[in-house]
């Protein structure tokens, strides 16, 4: 049978990262928000308190924790403060690579040591003029011995301005597309490594983007995480394990804004009645709600897919996607109740609304988890009813005769074109709806 509830481990996480996002993380949001930069001292406090690099395996010093404990926590970070949530646990996408991988000496190494110490760690796939097509990368990494030397640009990439370490796509050639791809991690005081200013953004002003140059950067043999050719498929795997935490962001700061609309709604009179009384504001709500909690389910169930080592991405990108835009949506309709006041500044729907204008753009956008699910829909999706050509629709007109007892002694043929079942033992000459010629028709019963 299905379980939709927590267990007990993991209603004390959310009861734990709840407080934390309540009492260090919504009194300094707005102010770090103006001065567009994250604050590594709550960074800081969430690894001091076992909330960053949590997913780390325990033998690796870590707390084991799965992704569906992952989605709990982010979604309590997002809805006091989703560029915080993604600056706290941008640590997991650049660790992703590393875990997903066979290379155990790096896990030891670099994985041990994020356990231990406080230090960041950042994931780069994109360049200045590549996003979603990640084939296209131009950062160029030449074979040097046993290792190789990097020369190229990444971009926006998330705390780059303040990772220690970081895991690095390029390629050996831009012509062979994904099959020249590689990863390496890299770390930020090897010699070539420059870092770029903080790019500003519109939103999730709390957390750092920025580009990384490399110029004869040299990466040695046991810094390879992937060679050519494997370096793509570990970044579709990565992005298949990070994409439903991507819904999480947008479940807590949909749940925000819900929270302040049915708050503000409340208080709110016009008329002699709070405009919660309004049944149009009653039917915004209900909406908002709904799409809250259809989004955390989706979540869910695509972290616990990956959890169970269930190998699909479909359900990632359906809740990466759903989630993303709902979002939107519901921090939309938030600002609208709120009216005039919600665009102010003093309110917080317009904060969040600029930062969860971002989730259906970063880690594939909206439009390419639309390829994904069509692609999957058109193509490996198994039907469960049977193609149209085989499909009998049967209509008796004798309703005196038991209709099994008709069945068992008919025949039937379904037009290829129309689709009009003819009865008999033979196919008709030709169709009388469409005219389309008997030997076309198809044998649809018996079955």
């Amino acid at each position: 049978m299905l379980n939709f509830s927590l267990s007990e481990k993991q209603m004390k996480l959310q009861k734990k990262v709840r407080e934390f996002a309540r009492k260090e993380i919504l009194p300094v949001a707005w102010f770090y928000d103006e001065l567009d930069k994250p604050p590594l001292s709550i960074l800081r406090k969430s690894f001091d308190a076992g909330i960053m690099n949590a997913d780390i395996p325990t033998k690796y010093g870590g707390k084991g924790y799965g992704l569906v404990e992952g989605a709990i926590a982010v979604e309590e970070i997002a809805a006091a403060c989703s560029g915080l949530a993604t600056s706290i646990f941008d640590n997991s996408l650049g660790m992703a690579p590393i875990m997903i991988s066979n290379k155990e000496h790096i896990k030891e190494k670099y994985l041990r040591e994020i356990a231990a110490n406080f230090k960041l760690m950042c994931f780069a796939t994109s360049e200045p003029t590549m996003g979603s097509d990640v084939a296209s990368m131009r950062c160029k990494a030449t074979k040097d011995g046993d290792g190789y030397i990097l020369n190229g640009t990444k971009y926006w990439v998330t705390n780059g301005g303040y990772a220690d370490y970081m895991t690095i796509f390029a390629t050996v050639d831009a012509q062979s597309k994904h099959k020249g791809i590689c990863a390496f991690v890299v770390e930020k005081d090897w010699e070539g490594v420059r870092i770029g200013k903080h790019i500003p953004k519109m939103g999730q002003r709390t957390s750092n983007t920025a580009g990384i140059n490399f110029k004869n950067t040299r990466v040695p043999k046991e810094n390879i995480l992937a060679e050519p050719g494997e370096g793509f498929v570990l970044a579709m795997k990565t992005f298949d394990r990070t994409r439903p935490i991507i819904g999480s962001f947008g479940v807590g700061a949909a749940r925000s804004a819900l929270e302040f609309a049915l708050d503000y709604a409340k208080r709110r009179h016009t008329f002699g009645s709070p405009i919660s009384a309004n049944q149009s504001i009653q039917f915004k709500l209900a909406e908002m709600y709904m799409k809250v909690e259809i989004a955390r389910l989706l979540t869910w169930k695509a972290a616990w897919e990956i959890d169970q080592t269930i190998k699909t991405n479909i359900s990632a990108s359906i809740a990466k996607l759903y989630a993303s835009e709902a979002a939107l949506q519901v921090v939309s309709d938030a600002l609208q109740i709120f009216a005039g006041y919600g665009y102010t500044r003093m309110y917080p729907i317009e904060k969040l609304l600029r930062d969860v204008r971002l989730l259906s753009i970063y880690e594939g956008t909206s439009e390419i988890q639309h390829l994904i699910l069509s692609g999957h829909i058109t193509g490996s999706y198994q039907p469960i009813m049977p193609a149209l050509d085989d499909l009998p629709i049967f209509r008796w007109d004798d309703q005196d005769k038991d209709f099994q007892e008709a069945m068992d002694s008919q025949t039937a043929w379904r037009c290829p074109m129309c689709g009009y079942i003819h009865v008999g033992d033979e196919a008709p000459d030709e169709c009388p709806y469409c005219f389309v010629a008997g030997k076309n028709f198809k044998k649809v019963w018996p079955a």
